[in-house]
């Protein structure tokens, strides 16, 4: 049977793993696919090295215009893995509009304009995969789509960026301080130069906004997530969390939940804490891991390699034999590009931080002197915060200052807001409080 052809955008660490991986298991990959899948085009500005990667197969031709690609009669699919926004957006709609399917890898270009590519695919009948742009090499975006679709999707939780990952576990392994857990990082290739999206959240937030599209049925609204990252996160903190039985993982989280009687979603990023009994808390270095719970199967653990070269083209090359397989199908009888049919989304509202209910830990320098635990017990009660457990250190010898330590109940933000800075105020207490929310996940 004819090949279907590939054109490949990008020939970075990806982009080449993709090529070994599709040549190394052709064979099986023809099998499974029912026809051969060949990569007949690649575009990269790094051109030398497309040769020496692709040296001895004749039919393969390179470029450095990605647009020849896009343009080309001989391509079926065209696979997108040069990243960024704008340059990536403009050559996936040529694509759609020159009637060819996509494949990409490109959280950011999804997160931001998945909407139009979406629309555009569906006005030209042809398909965008994405399942290497959530979590490298786990399926989750095929667990989402296909095989969780009989439930109700009740909430997501996943560590999805790999860096902050490990940075975190290093700091709770070694006692190492974040920047010295980062430079740590950097060195063994897990950090970018500059690291500011992954470690900042945003990296996170993007695949948490295509993961709660998918789950709840409603269009990608990156703008509506809220992103906190780990750059102010402390050892003294990761220590006490341990003490108390949690571990800190950086969570992407999404959820229904209900505010006054109408229903919203919830959208985050940030550090959190999470019981140590609960498998993802012991997800340690670059991995990542997805907790999905529905109503009808319950928890599910989604567990693996979130990033590396032949990991993500394990997920670019399922991709390929997905629109492979479905290369000549009906279009309105494809799975839907964001599990539901397209005009089936809601308007489902996203909901604003202020309005999350969650635990909160906190941590509080205050004067060792008798009543300064009643002035906080009482501005808490005052909000209606229960406390579930409170830890007050000793002072080191010669110094008349301590930590208190407190678990909340469950309140919601814009409660905790106004309660830490009733707390600030009051003349014991030094400095900043610090706030990390608490799921426990069950």
């Amino acid at each position: 049977m004819k090949p279907l052809n590939v054109g490949l955008l990008g020939f970075g660490t990806v982009g080449r793993g993709t090529w070994d991986v599709l040549r190394r298991n052709e064979e099986e990959i023809t099998r499974r696919a029912g026809r051969p899948i060949r990569i007949n085009w690649i575009a990269t500005r790094t051109l030398d090295r497309a040769r020496d990667g692709t040296r001895g197969v004749a039919a393969v031709n390179l470029t450095n215009d990605p647009t020849v690609v896009v343009r080309h009669p001989d391509v079926d699919i065209v696979c997108e893995l040069i990243g960024g926004t704008e340059a990536a957006r403009a050559l996936v709609l040529e694509a759609i509009a020159n009637g060819k399917h996509v494949v990409t890898a490109n959280k950011a270009l999804l997160a931001l304009h998945g909407n139009e590519i979406f629309a555009a695919a569906s006005e030209k009948g042809v398909m965008v995969a994405f399942e290497a742009a959530v979590a490298g090499g786990i399926p989750i975006i095929k667990a989402l789509r296909e095989g969780l679709t009989a439930n109700r999707i009740e909430w997501i939780a996943g560590i999805i960026n790999g860096t902050s990952n490990f940075i975190l576990s290093e700091m709770r392994a070694t006692g190492a301080t974040f920047a010295d857990a980062l430079k740590d990082a950097q060195k063994r290739g897990y950090a970018e130069a500059d690291p500011t999206f992954d470690v900042e959240g945003i990296d996170a937030a993007h695949k948490l906004t295509i993961m709660s599209a998918i789950a709840f049925g409603v269009p990608m609204q990156f703008d509506r997530a809220y992103a906190e990252g780990i750059t102010k996160l402390t050892r003294e903190d990761i220590r006490y969390a341990e003490e108390m039985g949690y571990r800190i993982k950086l969570l992407g989280i999404t959820r229904r939940a209900k505010v006054d009687g109408k229903e919203g979603i919830e959208l985050r990023v940030h550090p959190t804490l999470v019981p140590t009994k609960v498998l993802i808390a012991n997800v340690e270095g670059a991995m990542n891991a997805v907790l999905v719970k529905g109503d009808a199967v319950g928890s599910t653990l989604h567990y693996g390699a979130g990033a590396g070269a032949e990991p993500t083209a394990s997920a670019v090359i399922a991709d390929l034999v997905d629109v492979t397989r479905m290369h000549t199908a009906d279009p309105e009888h494809r799975v839907p590009h964001l599990a539901f049919q397209p005009d089936q989304l809601t308007d489902l509202p996203f909901l604003p931080m202020s309005e999350v209910v969650t635990s909160y830990y906190l941590r509080m320098r205050v004067d060792d002197k008798p009543g300064v635990l009643a002035d906080i017990t009482r501005i808490l009660a005052d909000r209606e915060i229960s406390i579930d457990a409170m830890v007050q250190k000793e002072p080191s010898e010669g110094e008349y200052q301590t930590d208190i330590i407190l678990l909340t109940h469950r309140t919601s933000e814009k409660n905790i807001d106004a309660a830490i800075a009733s707390i600030e105020a009051l003349p014991t207490v030094r400095g900043k409080i610090v706030r990390i929310r608490l799921e426990e996940l069950n």
